[in-house]
């Protein structure tokens, strides 16, 4: 299995208050539609060695745990003991053969500090054992009805786990999940914005798209500066994000106007875009809509630069990457939110009808973000500008701009 034909996904697990709080890290073949593996062992290695050799296990997870799959062979061998016992979750496959061999390799697993799951948990009397020794059990919602689910839940918690609910789709799930007990989540809920439950308007996103249409239109810093000097938290807010990401990290605080002049208006867009995922509606912190809007972001900007345009096609693309995911945020359709931001007509058309280059960049990243492998692909030879390896790297790069962002926020 050729380390060029691995693609890196990513997919967040949050906490009841929907906090991110761990990866699951799903790799993919560029070159087949899904995992298509027959040896297992060799797959497994080849992406660990890849992902946490190649990349960096910072890179890759930011401050986050990892859940990593691992088959028997790869869970009895010495090579699962290579990786960062302080940020893996070792996930044991439901394939794996419960016997005396395996229970007392996860109890030296534990002893050395690893923690461990239990992937697509059914109750049954062989996993007695594992009970006492794993940390989190991941229950999958589409293998039990919702009286099952009640069952499971209720006799987990005899044991001392946490109970992650896996393949949580809908708002209807959610709830039922929330309220039998998991303490853990996961699933295209979370993890699609698009199925995010609408929220209404935030007051402090009102001066934000105020202030980013301002800039949009190249209008006077007074008169951007006016605007936030009316709403004095979002001033510090966006202080503190230009602050964090400068070059060096270390200067001093820059009041509003200085920050607002000392940096290129299409900068200053590109903040503003990401503070609006920031004031969410009941939120303190940075949730996984902002850590999407950043990678997503971050990632046209960087497809775009390999296509060696002008400058300002970077800009847009970054704009196109962060605005499509809007309208899971504000209560408007994005036709709406467009109107007001007036924008030019290659950015409507990479949003609203997915057309032209930007749009065939935002169909990738979006594709790559539903592991639609076969999509991906079909789009690569379309734009014809990288490999799937280059692709890999790309994504790991923004998604390290997109930790930082999501800390600087928090």
């Amino acid at each position: 299995m050729a380390f060029s034909t691995i693609f890196l996904g990513r997919q967040p697990i949050l906490d009841r208050n929907q906090r991110v709080v761990a990866y699951e890290l799903l790799f993919r073949t560029g070159n087949t539609p899904g995992v298509a593996v027959t040896d297992d062992m060799q797959a497994t290695a080849s992406v660990i060695h890849h992902a946490f050799s190649a990349m960096g296990v910072h890179s890759v997870l930011g401050t986050q745990p990892g859940f990593i799959n691992v088959s028997a062979e790869m869970l009895l061998s010495d090579r699962v003991e290579l990786l960062p016992k302080a940020q893996v979750v070792l996930e044991l496959l439901e394939t794996i053969v419960i016997d005396d061999a395996v229970v007392e390799r996860c109890r030296a697993l534990k002893r050395q500090g690893f923690t461990l799951a239990l992937d697509d948990f059914v109750y049954h009397e062989r996993y007695l054992p594992l009970l006492s020794i794993v940390d989190i059990v991941k229950v999958d919602l589409l293998l039990h009805t919702p009286a099952e689910l009640r069952q499971v839940v209720a006799t987990l918690k005899r044991w001392p786990v946490k109970i992650l609910a896996e393949k949580v789709d809908s708002a209807a799930q959610a709830t039922l999940c929330q309220t039998l007990g998991f303490d853990l989540f996961q699933g295209y809920y979370f993890a699609r914005p698009a199925v995010l439950t609408a929220r209404r308007t935030d007051p402090g996103q009102l001066p934000l798209i105020e202030v980013l249409d301002l800039v949009l239109k190249n209008a006077d810093t007074h008169q951007i500066e006016r605007v936030f000097n009316q709403h004095p938290s979002l001033t510090g807010n966006l202080i503190r994000l230009l602050t964090s990401m400068s070059r060096d990290g270390h200067r001093s605080m820059p009041s509003l106007s200085q920050a607002i002049i000392e940096l290129e208006r299409s900068q200053l867009h590109r903040w503003l875009q990401l503070l609006l995922f920031t004031v969410q509606v009941d939120s303190n912190y940075p949730g996984p809509l902002l850590l999407m809007a950043a990678t997503r972001g971050k990632m046209m900007e960087l497809l775009a630069t390999r296509q060696q345009r002008h400058a300002e096609y970077g800009d847009l693309a970054f704009m196109a990457g962060t605005l499509s995911l809007v309208d899971s945020l504000i209560d408007k359709p994005l036709v709406d939110i467009l109107g007001e931001l007036d924008p030019d007509a290659p950015l409507a058309a990479a949003l609203l009808r997915r057309e032209g280059e930007l749009g065939l960049l935002l169909q990738l990243v979006e594709r790559i973000e539903q592991a639609n492998l076969p999509r991906v692909q079909a789009l690569l030879q379309q734009i014809d500008m990288m490999s799937p390896a280059d692709l890999a790297v790309v994504e790991i790069e923004a998604m390290s701009w997109a930790d930082r962002i999501a800390e600087s926020a928090g």
